[in-house]
């Protein structure tokens, strides 16, 4: 070899190695602070190492916020992330609106036949899957066996919400810090309206009549809201009107709750010995009915969406895919046990006779989830789909007034009636605005 070239060749040598790797392609996933969407980023690492291009970031917030901030960045082709934690209610508008990307030609393993219909229905427009599910749920009772045996009482399969009343009336012992009932009370569309309005569908409530105009200043809704401050203001804990999902969850799971009425999610978070003090006194009920079991409980699924603002959409799919997938539920029930895998989304894992006698609340949830129809969900014809929601642009807005109006009665800053008609007012501006009548 020439010896004037052996320096210009190490030379190059050295200013190739300085050269810094192909950069990895960011992810910026956003996501809702509740413990299934905590395991899944406590898992992804499994994901970066079999995607060593990809590099995965994480914004992890509370379900108000996060709700905020993606409806914001979407609407405004704002690109801030490549993955958005959506429900039923976003997918559907989003979707319609161009503002998603299609999920389409998904790997033949990803077995989409084997997502449950009405939450791939759900997700879908006009017959394209624009979210994948990553978690779906129902609502149900859950309740405290010890309690309820030691006051003699006994839990209907699906009880009603009057008996739900007296069972928390005999349980609530608030000097002992036990108290008869915990429910959803923290505004918000998802956070108090998904629970108050399954009660207002018990007690033959709808949001809209057939010719949209809504229906708050009529006998069942007056009667299904003074039912709900009745009950959490006379026997559930303090402060109720600040309580969402994740502090009525700590509640249960320390003792303090009788009974709570909740997201079938739950289910492995209460039967968890690792969070929960009560996991072997639980049992589970249907949610409660009244003049009609309708839309009593409801059907949401947290889904992995990708926006089309994203500039990372080739690996925000193989994420969301991962994260969504039959080896997904593999993977947390090695690391986690088996009654831990993400419920309610396939069919296959109520087909597990592993998971079926690993998780003593799978049963219950599978026949919630069986008997939510958001096509039928209301005593009298109702013009919207859903079942704790009405899936209209309007229903965001209009629905995180109402659950204000409503919060601020249970907290006794208003009356019932005052609660009712300023929510009337409210629902008539903005549907008369958009149009509706």
């Amino acid at each position: 070899m020439n010896k004037q070239l052996i320096p210009t060749l190490i030379a190059s040598a050295v200013a190739l190695a300085s050269l810094p790797a192909a950069a990895a392609t960011t992810v910026t996933i956003g996501t809702v602070n509740n413990g299934d969407m905590i395991r899944m980023q406590e898992l992804a690492g499994e994901f970066e190492r079999s995607h060593p291009d990809i590099k995965l970031d994480w914004v992890v917030l509370e379900e108000n916020v996060l709700r905020q901030r993606l409806t914001t960045d979407i609407a405004t082709s704002g690109g801030q992330f490549d993955v958005m934690t959506i429900g039923l209610y976003e997918t559907g508008i989003w979707g319609k609106r161009g503002w998603l990307t299609p999920l389409e030609n998904l790997p033949a393993d990803y077995d989409v036949e084997d997502i449950f219909p009405s939450v791939r229905d759900g997700l879908s427009v006009d017959g394209k899957l624009y979210a994948l599910p990553f978690y779906a749920e129902s609502s149900m009772t859950y309740y405290r066996k010890d309690l309820f045996e030691q006051a003699g009482l006994t839990m209907p399969q699906q009880p009603t919400w009057e008996e739900m009343r007296d069972f928390a009336k005999a349980l609530h012992k608030p000097d002992q810090e036990q108290y008869g009932i915990c429910l959803r009370g923290k505004a918000g569309w998802g956070e108090n309206m998904a629970l108050v309005t399954t009660v207002a569908n018990a007690f033959g409530a709808r949001w809209f009549d057939e010719g949209w105009k809504p229906e708050f200043n009529g006998d069942a809704w007056n009667e299904a809201i003074a039912f709900y401050v009745d009950l959490l203001g006379n026997y559930g804990p303090p402060g109720a009107s600040s309580n969402g999902f994740n502090e009525n969850l700590a509640l249960f799971n320390s003792g303090k709750c009788a009974m709570w009425v909740d997201a079938t999610v739950a289910g492995s978070f209460v039967t968890d010995a690792s969070q929960s003090k009560v996991t072997e006194q639980v049992g589970f009920a249907l949610a409660p009915k009244q003049v009609t079991e309708k839309g009593a409980g409801w059907l949401w699924s947290w889904a992995l969406a990708i926006p089309a603002s994203s500039d990372a959409k080739e690996a925000a799919e193989s994420f969301v895919t991962w994260a969504t997938s039959k080896g997904y539920s593999q993977l947390v029930a090695e690391k986690s046990g088996i009654a831990a895998i993400p419920p309610g989304t396939r069919l296959s894992t109520y087909a597990n006779e592993a998971y079926m006698a690993a998780a003593p609340f799978a049963q219950t949830t599978l026949e919630s989830l069986e008997k939510a129809d958001p096509n039928d969900a209301t005593l009298k014809p109702a013009p919207y789909t859903g079942i704790q929601l009405a899936q209209i642009p309007e229903f965001q807005s209009i629905a995180t007034q109402v659950g204000k109006l409503v919060s601020g009665a249970l907290a006794g800053q208003m009356s019932v009636d005052q609660a009712l008609k300023s929510a009337q007012s409210i629902t008539e501006r903005e549907m008369k605005r958009a149009r509706y009548y």
